[in-house]
């Protein structure tokens, strides 16, 4: 035993170059985190929601 404590993580989506998932961590607080290339950007659920918003008024290219 590590004595680490549990993360359970979900993947939310994939595509071949990016993955969005979600953590839950041992408090309870959820963290969500974008996966693009070599950066991952960490995000608490204010900003999660903040982000989704912002990318639904993003035009399709």
């Amino acid at each position: 035993m590590s004595g680490e404590p549990d993360v359970t993580t979900s993947t939310l989506a994939e595509t071949a170059n990016f993955i969005a998932w979600k953590a839950i961590e041992p408090d309870g607080e959820a963290t969500y985190h974008l996966e693009l290339g070599t950066v991952t950007l960490h995000f608490f659920l204010e900003e999660w929601k903040e982000l989704i918003e912002l990318a639904r008024q993003l035009p399709e290219a």
